[in-house]
Formats: C-alpha cells, sequence, structure tokens
C-alpha cells in the first residue's frame, strides 16, 4: 500500500526523483501515472454528460408535459359538457369559477423568481449592467488563463491546492455556473437555452474544472471555447454607451467574430496537434505552441499556406479540410468590410482643443472651395493688426482634394472637422461654448434662396439653443426672411448678433450707383482688404489700385479733440494725420447709439467718442489715437506720430471747450457771453430751460455748461479706449449728460421745416426716413409704350429687370428704399421705371406700393422699342437685374440676359435733337450756385450744356453679375484675363458691374467691428434702421405716418454725391489744383466731405480732343493731399441736407421738364446766402401753383 500511495501522489518525492527523466514537455506519456494512462475521457464524458443529460431531461419534461396537457385538455371537455347538461350545479359553478380567477390572479412563486432571475441578467438595471459586464471580463481572465496554461503540456498532474492559475479558475468557473443557473431560470426556452453558443461553451469549460480537482491533473481540453465570448463584446460596449453609431457597432461586429472563430480554430488545432489521434495511440502528436497554431490558421484562411507549419494529424487535417472553406469565406467578406469600415470612419471625426490665450471661431453652411478661400483672404489678410483667431470650419460632408490642400496651407490658423451644427454633440466638438463667434456662410447661387436662408435659421435656432450668449454673424439671401430671426429669443443683435442680407447690401449698392455713379465699386473696395500693388506706369490702373488699398477702420479719438466740431477734426486727421474721418459713433443715455456720418459743427467731441477712418492699414489709424497737440504738434511726418507719455491737465481740455464754444458764438475768449451766461448759471435754472424746452443756439450752451461741470468734478482720469467694449459704449458723465451736443435743425427757430408740417397729410412713413404714399394699384402705374413715349422721362432710373411667374423673388424694395429716402426733397426723387414681365412685378409689387414716382412698363429688356419708349438715352441710370441666374447650372450661361441687355443698349443709335441737359450726370452744383436763380448766387454759374448721348455706350448702366468671370463679356475695349480678379477688371472699377460675391468680405469684417456694417447699411440703405426691420417684420410694408418734428428731424442727414468741378466755386481748383486744397474748402465752405474722384478713364493722356477721349469713367479712393486734379473730374462727397433748398427750386426745374424734353433733372441747388433766406416768402406763394407743373405726383 505505500508503494501505490506513492504512485497515487504525484508530489511523493520518491516518485517525483524516479520519474525525473520522464518528465519532458509534450511527452504523450503522463507523468502522474505510473502506467502512464490518459484520463482526458473523463473530462470530455463529464461534459458530454452534462449537455446530453440535461437535454434528455428537458425533452423527456416536455413529452410529459404534453401528454399531460392532452389528457387535460380531454377532461376538461368532459366536464363542460356535464356542466351544461347540469344546470343544477349552477351555483356551484359560480363560486368555483371564482375561485379559479383568484387563482390565476396570484402571481406563482415560480414566476416570481423567473422574473427576478430576467432582471439580473438583463442590462435594463444597473444591477444586470454590471453582472453582464462582470461575466464577459472573467470570460476574458478564463482565456488569458488558458493562454498561460497552453505553453504546458495538454495533459498534466497538479496539485489544486498548490497551483495558483488552477484555483482563480475554478473560481472563475463557480461563478459562471451560477450565472448559468440564472439564465436557465429566467429563460422561456429551454431547449433553445440548452442549445445556444454559450451554454455549450459553459459545458465544456465548467464541469472539466470539477473533475480537474477531483482527479488532481489538468487537461487543456475545450477551454479555448471561452473565446467565442468574445462575439459579444459590442454588447457590452453598447451597454456601456461607448458605440453609438451603426458603423462603429457594425464594425466591432464584424472584428469580434473574426478574431473569435480565429482564435477558436486556433485552439482546436493546438489541443489536436500536441495530442495526436486516438488510434494511433497519440503518437503522431507534434509540438505546436499556441501562437503557431494562430499563425497556421491564418495563412490557410488567407491561402497563402507557407508549408513551414502544417497539421500531421489525421483529426488536424480533417479540420482544417472543412475550416478552410468556411475561413476563406468569412476571410475573403469580413476583411475587405472591415478595412472598408475603417477606412469611411470619419477622418475629420475629432474634437477641438482650446489654446490658453487664443480665441477660435466656428464657421458653418456654404462650406465649399470658393466660399472658404474668399473667406480666408480677407480674414487672414495681412493689413489686419495681428489676427489670433483660430477658424474652426464645421461641415457634414468631408473636404474634396482641393479644399483640403487649402485647409494643409493654412493649418496654423484652421482646422476642419466633419459634422453638423444641427447636431448637439458636433457643437460640443468644436467647443461653441467657448467660441468668440460662430459664422454661418450662405451659398448665394442656390436655386431656392427661401429654402437656402431657412436651412440658415435652422442652424442659427440650434446654435443658439446649444449656447444662447454665443455671437452669431449670419448671411442671408432675401431680406423678408430676416424677420424669422427676431423670432428667436436669444437673437439680440445689441450683442452683436448679426445678419448681413446679400440682397439688402447689393440693391443698395446698385441704387446709391443711381445717385452717385461708381459708388459701389468705392464701397465694395473699402470693406474688402486689398493689398497695395505698385504700377510705375503712367495708367489709369496705377490711381485705381491706390485707392483700391484703403480700407474702412474704427478707432477711438484722442482727448486732444475733446471739444471740438467733427470739420474741425476731420481736416485735422486728414492734413496731418493722413487719416479721413468719415464719422462717428453717438451715444446719449436716451438713445440707442447711432452713427453719424459728416455730422457737421453743431456736433463736438467727447472723451471716447468712435471715428470712423479710411486707411491703407490699422496701424496708421492708431494716429488718432496717439495724438497730442502737446507732442505732436510739430511733427510733419505722421508716420513719428506714437503714443507719448505725457498727461494732459484737465485744465487744458477745459480751456479747449471754451475756445470751441467762443468760436461758435464769434466772442473773444474775454469777452464771452454763452460761456458767462451759462457756465456760471444756476443748476436749476438749467435744468428749467431744458424741461421747456427752449429753442436754444447751433451750439446747445446748456450742454456745454453741464459738460464742464462735469469735467471739473471728475478727477484725473482718463477714458482708455482700450478698455471700452466693441460697440463703442462710453462712460456717461456724472449727471447723465450726452456725450455728443447734437441738435435739431427743427429747433431753430424760422426754420422752413416747421412751416411746413402739415399735420393731415402723411408725406413720409412712420419713423420719417423714407418717402411714402398711399398705397396704389398696380394698373394705376402701368405704362404702356405709347403712354411712356409721350411721357416726358427725364433724369430718371431704368430698371431692367428679367423675371417670371415662377422666378425668385429679388426684393426690388431694396432698390427702390434708397432713391426714396428722405434727406431727398420730393421734387429731388429721381423717377423710377421697372421694364420687365408684368408677372413677376405683380409678385413684387406688394413691397413697392407706398413708395412715390414709381411707373411699370411691361415688355422685356431686350426690347429696344420698350428701352426707346423710357427714353434710355435720357436716363441717369439704367439698372439691369435678373431674377433667373440661379436656375441654369452652367455658371457661364447665368449670367447670359443681363450681358445680352447690356451689349443691346450699348449698340443702339440715338439722334442728335435733344438740346440743352442739365448736367446731372457730369454732378451736382454745389450749395453757393443757384443755377434757377442766378442772379441771387454769387457765382452766376447758369446752365451747363452738355453734348446729348447719340449712342448706347455713353448711357449710365450698372449690370449685376452672378458669375465673376462673366465681367470680361460686358467691356469689349478692355483687355481683361478671364482669370483676372473682379476687382481688378475695367468694368468693376469703372462702376458699371456688381457681383455679389464682393460681399462675402463683409463676414470678416463685421466679425472683427461690427460698427462697419452699420455704417455700410447706414451708407447703403438710406437709412433702415433694427426698429424698422422689426416694423417690416410684423406688416411687410412701410407704414405712414404724419409729420412730427421728431420724424423730420431724421431727414437731418448726409448722402452721397459728386461735385463737379469744370464750373462752380471750385472750378479754380479743377485745372490743375490740389486734392487737399479742395478737400478743406469744402468742408470749410459747405460741410461737405470729399472722399474720392470718379476721373475719366484717359484723364492722364492730356487728350485735347474731347470727341476721341473715352467716357469711361473709374474710381479713385481717398487720394492723398497733393493729387491733381482736371477739371472733367468729378468728386464724391458727402452733403449736408440743406432744410433751405426747400420747394422754391421746384417750379424753375419741373418747368423745365416740359419746356425742354431734354432736361435731366432739376438741380440739387444749396443757397446759404442770407438773400436766399430772406426770399423764402416769395417762394411759398407760388408753390401750389408750381406742383400742378409737375410730371409725377
Amino acid at each position: 500500500m505505500p508503494k501505490g500511495k506513492h504512485s497515487y501522489y504525484p508530489d511523493s518525492p520518491s516518485i517525483r526523483i524516479s520519474k525525473m527523466d520522464v518528465i519532458i514537455p509534450f511527452s504523450p506519456d503522463v507523468p502522474c501515472d505510473s502506467n502512464g494512462q490518459r484520463m482526458w475521457w473523463a473530462f470530455l464524458a463529464s461534459s458530454m454528460v452534462t449537455f446530453f443529460g440535461g437535454l434528455f431531461i428537458i425533452l423527456l419534461w416536455r413529452t410529459l408535459k404534453y401528454l399531460w396537457t392532452v389528457c387535460c385538455h380531454c377532461n376538461t371537455k368532459k366536464k363542460n359538457a356535464q356542466r351544461v347538461h347540469n344546470p343544477t350545479s349552477h351555483g356551484d359553478g359560480i363560486k368555483h369559477t371564482k375561485e379559479t380567477v383568484a387563482a390565476l390572479s396570484e402571481v406563482g412563486w415560480m414566476t416570481s423568481v423567473k422574473d427576478w432571475a430576467g432582471v439580473m441578467i438583463s442590462a435594463q438595471t444597473l444591477t444586470g449592467r454590471v453582472l453582464v459586464v462582470l461575466v464577459f471580463a472573467l470570460s476574458i481572465g478564463a482565456l488569458v488563463i488558458y493562454f498561460i496554461d497552453s505553453s504546458d503540456p495538454i495533459e498534466s498532474c497538479q496539485n489544486f491546492y498548490k497551483d495558483f492559475t488552477l484555483q482563480i479558475d475554478m473560481a472563475f468557473n463557480v461563478f459562471f455556473l451560477l450565472y448559468f443557473g440564472l439564465r436557465f431560470i429566467a429563460a422561456n426556452d429551454k431547449l433553445w437555452f440548452w442549445l445556444e453558443v454559450n451554454s455549450v461553451v459553459d459545458f465544456f469549460t465548467v464541469p472539466p474544472v470539477f473533475v480537474s480537482v477531483y482527479l488532481n491533473r489538468s487537461w487543456l481540453g475545450l477551454r479555448f471555447l471561452r473565446a467565442l465570448r468574445l462575439i459579444q463584446f459590442s454588447e457590452i460596449l453598447q451597454f456601456l454607451n461607448i458605440l453609438k453609431t451603426s458603423n462603429s457597432i457594425k464594425l466591432v461586429n464584424l472584428c469580434s467574430i473574426f478574431i473569435s472563430t480565429w482564435l477558436t480554430a486556433a485552439g482546436f488545432i493546438h489541443l489536436v496537434e500536441n495530442s495526436g489521434d486516438p488510434w494511433e495511440n497519440f503518437q503522431n502528436s507534434q509540438a505546436l505552441s499556441y501562437w503557431e497554431c494562430v499563425y497556421l490558421l491564418m495563412v490557410t484562411m488567407s491561402t497563402v499556406g507557407y508549408g513551414d507549419v502544417y497539421a500531421k494529424t489525421t483529426l488536424g487535417r480533417l479540420f482544417m479540410v472543412f475550416f478552410i472553406l468556411g475561413g476563406l469565406a468569412m476571410f475573403a467578406s469580413y476583411v475587405p468590410e472591415i478595412i472598408e469600415l475603417i477606412g469611411n470612419r470619419k477622418k475629420y471625426g475629432g474634437s477641438y482643443s482650446a489654446v490658453n490665450g487664443r480665441k477660435h471661431i466656428v464657421v458653418c453652411g456654404h462650406i465649399t472651395l470658393e466660399s472658404v478661400s474668399n473667406f480666408l483672404k480677407d480674414f487672414l489678410h495681412k493689413d489686419r493688426d495681428d489676427v489670433n483667431v483660430e477658424i474652426v470650419f464645421l461641415h457634414n460632408i468631408s473636404p474634396n482634394l482641393e479644399l483640403e490642400a487649402l485647409f494643409k496651407r493654412h493649418f496654423t490658423q484652421v482646422e476642419f472637422y466633419q459634422g453638423s451644427v444641427l447636431n448637439p454633440h458636433d457643437l460640443a466638438r468644436v467647443k461653441i461654448e467657448s467660441a468668440d463667434a460662430c459664422l454661418i456662410l450662405a451659398n448665394k447661387y442656390c436655386a431656392d434662396p427661401d429654402a437656402e436662408d431657412a436651412s440658415n435659421i435652422m442652424r442659427v435656432i440650434s446654435i443658439k439653443n446649444y449656447h444662447p450668449k454665443i455671437r452669431i454673424i449670419t448671411q442671408m439671401l432675401q431680406y423678408h426672411n430676416k424677420a424669422h430671426l427676431l423670432n428667436i429669443p436669444s437673437w439680440n443683435w445689441k450683442e452683436g448678433d448679426d445678419a448681413i442680407c446679400l440682397a439688402e447690401l447689393k440693391l443698395g449698392f446698385i441704387a446709391q450707383s443711381c445717385l452717385a455713379q461708381g459708388l459701389s465699386t468705392m464701397l465694395a473696395n473699402l470693406f474688402s482688404m486689398r493689398s497695395f500693388i505698385k504700377i510705375e506706369e503712367d495708367t489709369w490702373q496705377k490711381y485705381y489700385l491706390e485707392g483700391v488699398a484703403n480700407e474702412m477702420y474704427t478707432e477711438y479719438l484722442s482727448s486732444a479733440f475733446v471739444g471740438l466740431s467733427f470739420p474741425t477734426i476731420c481736416e485735422l486727421c486728414y492734413v496731418k494725420l493722413k487719416l479721413l474721418l468719415i464719422a462717428i459713433e453717438y451715444k446719449s443715455d436716451i438713445r440707442e447709439s447711432s452713427t453719424l456720418i459728416n455730422p457737421g459743427n453743431h456736433v463736438k467731441m467727447q472723451e471716447g467718442t468712435l471715428g470712423f477712418f479710411i486707411a491703407s492699414d490699422a496701424k496708421e489709424v492708431k494716429r488718432a489715437l496717439f495724438y497730442c497737440k502737446a507732442c505732436h504738434d510739430d511733427i510733419t511726418d505722421p508716420k513719428r506720430i506714437k503714443k507719448c507719455g505725457c498727461k494732459r491737465s484737465k485744465m487744458s481740455v477745459y480751456k479747449r471747450m471754451m475756445l470751441a464754444c467762443c468760436f461758435d458764438c464769434g466772442h473773444s475768449e474775454c469777452d464771452c457771453s454763452c460761456m458767462s451766461a451759462n457756465v456760471h448759471h444756476d443748476s436749476s435754472t438749467k435744468d428749467t430751460l431744458q424741461q421747456r424746452g427752449f429753442p436754444l443756439s447751433p451750439v446747445s450752451l446748456n450742454d456745454f455748461s453741464t459738460t464742464l461741470s462735469a469735467f471739473e468734478e471728475e478727477q484725473h482720469s482718463t477714458l482708455s479706449p482700450k478698455k471700452k467694449q466693441r460697440n463703442g459704449n462710453t462712460r456717461n458723465s456724472p449727471n447723465g449728460s450726452p456725450k455728443m451736443m447734437r441738435h435739431d435743425p427743427l429747433l431753430m427757430p424760422g426754420n422752413e421745416q416747421i412751416e411746413n408740417m402739415d399735420m393731415n397729410v402723411k408725406k413720409y412713413d412712420s419713423t420719417g426716413m423714407f418717402h411714402w404714399c398711399q398705397s396704389k394699384d398696380i394698373e394705376k402705374v402701368i405704362l404702356t409704350r405709347s403712354e411712356a413715349a409721350m411721357t416726358v422721362l427725364s433724369g430718371h432710373v431704368v430698371v431692367c429687370i428679367f423675371g417670371d411667374a415662377k422666378s425668385a423673388l429679388v426684393g426690388l424694395r431694396n432698390l427702390v428704399m434708397p432713391l426714396r429716402a428722405s434727406n431727398f426733397h420730393y421734387h429731388e426723387l429721381k423717377p423710377i421705371v421697372f421694364v420687365g414681365s408684368l408677372e413677376y412685378l405683380k409678385r413684387e409689387w406688394e413691397t413697392l406700393h407706398n413708395f412715390p414716382k414709381v411707373s411699370i412698363l411691361p415688355g422685356t429688356p431686350l426690347s429696344r422699342a420698350d428701352l426707346r419708349a423710357v427714353n434710355i438715352n435720357l436716363c441717369d441710370m439704367c439698372v439691369i437685374l435678373s431674377a433667373n441666374q440661379n436656375n441654369i447650372d452652367d455658371a457661364s450661361l447665368q449670367d447670359k440676359e443681363c450681358i445680352l441687355a447690356s451689349l443691346n443698349i450699348k449698340s443702339m443709335q440715338f439722334d442728335d435733337s435733344i438740346g440743352v441737359l442739365q448736367a446731372n450726370s457730369q454732378g451736382f452744383t454745389p450749395p453757393g450756385m443757384d443755377r434757377s436763380s442766378p442772379e441771387n448766387s454769387p457765382l452766376h454759374g447758369g446752365l451747363v450744356r452738355q453734348a446729348s448721348i447719340t449712342t448706347g455706350a455713353n448711357i449710365p448702366i450698372i449690370t449685376e453679375l452672378v458669375n465673376d468671370s462673366n465681367v470680361q463679356f460686358l467691356d469689349q475695349d478692355d483687355d481683361d484675363d478671364p482669370d483676372t480678379e473682379l476687382y481688378l477688371t475695367q468694368p468693376f472699377a469703372c462702376g458699371t458691374a456688381f457681383a455679389v460675391s464682393v460681399l462675402d468680405s463683409l463676414m470678416s469684417a463685421t466679425y472683427f467691428n461690427d460698427n462697419i456694417l452699420t455704417l455700410i447699411r447706414t451708407l447703403v440703405t438710406g437709412g433702415a434702421t433694427p426698429e424698422l426691420e422689426g416694423l417690416l417684420a410684423e406688416e411687410n410694408a412701410l407704414r405712414g405716418g404724419y409729420s412730427t418734428p421728431q420724424t423730420l428731424a431724421n431727414r437731418d442727414r448726409c448722402r452721397v454725391a459728386q461735385l463737379a468741378l469744370y464750373d462752380g466755386p471750385f472750378a479754380d481748383l479743377g485745372d490743375g489744383g490740389c486734392y487737399g486744397d479742395l478737400f478743406c474748402k469744402a468742408l470749410k465752405t459747405y460741410n461737405m466731405l470729399c472722399f474720392g474722384i470718379y476721373r475719366l478713364r484717359d484723364a492722364h493722356l492730356n487728350t485735347q480732343s474731347h470727341t476721341s477721349q473715352c467716357t469711361k469713367r473709374y474710381v479713385i479712393t481717398n487720394p492723398p493731399y497733393g493729387f491733381e486734379l482736371v477739371p472733367s473730374d468729378l468728386i464724391f462727397c458727402l452733403m449736408q441736407f440743406d432744410h433751405n433748398a426747400g420747394q422754391s427750386r421746384a417750379s424753375l426745374s419741373h418747368s423745365s421738364h416740359s419746356s425742354h424734353s431734354s432736361s435731366k433733372k432739376s438741380s440739387s441747388v444749396h443757397s446759404l446766402t442770407a438773400t436766399n433766406r430772406t426770399n423764402r416768402a416769395k417762394n411759398r406763394d407760388s408753390r401750389d401753383k408750381q406742383k400742378k407743373d409737375m410730371v409725377y405726383r
């Protein structure tokens, strides 16, 4: 027996020593058995007995249950039949039924246990999810233990109490057994559960572990089946909410099935090859590691089959025969699909990582190569002062190769992410909550503008819903769609939200060109960042490009300007600082901040006033902030004006204000009556005067005294412009006095406007910004061709519009509104004649029926008869528009109608029997030169005779284009290359072509300075305000209003005009004079602010023969002081509204219309002499008679 004991216990010292030479890895003999007997069959039998035994019990139970059900069913039928034949048992039947229902309503304990087990193994609860994840993790742990044990012999003797891996594996399998029991209880169909893959895995892995403990030996066996648990990997990741998209779930599914099949098959080969065939007495085995088997299965599936490793056993080869069929199919289908899914994974699907100290903006919407390149070219321009902003593009379509290359060229400042702003997850990826702004680009060439606007509005809603405080700048195509933005609760234009309406600005630019030809080109160049291109040759391009290099900037004015009037500061900036100041931001405690363009003498600067400048570089504009009279007064080179360290005393500011006041009252500082009467006045008296609203002098002395007292109370602390907000808010004085002293001319005694107020007639809209009339039916404004020919049409605007009943509306109201601004007198309004399809114009008429002097000629702009009927050769401007441009796929054909119409007009010929023409196209006569009454004018100007227009090439035309490259077809005498940028072409430089693409620059300009958009909109729209937009959103039409001092005060605003140099008060400067002298003279004498020249193209050639000279003109923006003028120049200027131009001029101008068919229009005459003021009474008496002569009412 002792000997037998030693043979049973493998750890016996005697046995271990005597058998030491037998312990060889992968030996067919079993060292713990003296006979070398293998016990693999015991392990396999335990699994087989468990599987088939359980299967037999389930089938037996189902059979018995079926037989019982059949028998019970027969007995139930018999009892029911007896109950029908025995009605006496009715009472007992009712009692029995109630007991049955009560019994059925109670849930049995088996059902309760089943439900509890179902909850435990499901992933619907936290406990269930934890249990499922734990089972999967332990299964992977058991597989790892298998990998470790695979380096040992297939069958080896191990002591359970000393083998650590066997103990861990035992603990895992006990847990698997308990989990198997829960699954079995919760299963509805026990047979199907018994045949599941997970159940089969448990059958062949759990029982052998218990056999190992009993026999004190280990058999590697079928433990590799634990690899099949990897199939559930995607389910586990879904439970953990890691996998969310279908592609990621499918990818993980494919990979887990492929890997689990691969590892399981490798385990089987490892088992049979290291064991051998049983019928060969395990003599044909070979030593293969598990990882060599993995390698063998891979080369077998891929059909490579190097032959370095192969199966020797019959079982192994037989398995390989069947596996290669399924494995090859799986490899050929799964691997390409996995690679495709990985390849299709979003390349730009990461998240943005914000950099400390660096802002970022998000750009979305219409992201294409054209839109992105235009945006980046302007946004990252070198003229901007250190752009430390990172641009993050977000779009749901991955970029093409060209766009990707563009992003790579700007990789230091540009990043692209694939996603949608409508998805909050994607908004979180681009860190929209920390972005400085979000810019939304629109597709300007879409076929349905309303649909494009709707998509952009949805983007705004999504972004604002995610982060209400984010600043949004969006492009809109149609003006009426801007109203929908006002419905978004968090949309706030006061906080920087802006909608750039392309139709509004495009038509506004064109409308301003009707008033001053070429202005659209000048304004477009001002807010676009262009680099200076130097040309040595003396050509028109040299002067044009010098002006193109100018842009619009804003900067706070130095305290050295405090107390000075706007014209004084403007002259100082131009002469000394080489800067052109055109506007300031006005903000008071009573009203919202507003932009004042060339406000005139009645505005005095205060601390922290924001100025709008035209300059070539952002650094140049800093001179206005750094200027100090004490330090820089004797400096002649503006580049030397830097920030100085001196501290300006408060007394110097006080003294400058005193001098300014004395300048206005005309007395010296010592005997200044206004200072003595107001500075030392009692505060109660001042309040009384303010409350009663007494009319004050042109300078509000009350405001001066209030401001001076505020200065005396303040400490020596200046307001740093760098600390101001983006919108230019300035600190108010302690007593709430306004920062600008702006005074209504209506409050001045004797003003003619007060006498013109008629409370019973509505002449203007409710805001007082536009001329208004009662709505008219379209039939009343339709002209036939004969009626148009008989009507005296001169000095009018012809609008050629292509469109039909199905065309998208272009929004003609935006074209008419600037031409009906209230800062024109009624007799100065240019009549507007629309030539186009009546069906289309009927759709537009709803927004036009409240504007005066509007007519319609149904026809086509391609008909020369229609064009002659409207006297196109006598018009001030011909505008060519098309509503059909975006319905054509070929970009080169999008502008075919506009180009054909333009060429058609230019080729027309007219007879030379026109007569005397007033030179409206050659500019207006400045104040002081009264053409209608030369005897009252100190200049005795008289009418100007002009050669009549005999060819259509001399008709002023502006053509709207969609495709920039089509500009080459407009002028046949230019040398423009098709690849030339639009702003470098001759039609654009001359102001005869305008493309909506130039408005792209407004996006970046608005981001860096939202005041620029305000100024552009004020200049272009004729006075559209956010309040007016809210009104139009409510009614979609202008509402008439009675004239009040408040509404009439809105007429007092600047407008753009062109000043002629061939005659008048500036004729002496027109012949070789300096532009700077003209600038100063116009500013001092008439408060006119000059900002550019409209020059004949060949003026630099000094051509003496006027007949051969080209009549085309080009734009020169902000010429230098010493720029030489020629007599034919037209000067762009901002002129003040003249309250005294009145309707006294209407007599001559409108009688001129009736007596001279060639009259272009009545001139805008502005007389500032005292003689004209005394003659107002005479003019009023004949006013009613004069109105009867007017052609348009």
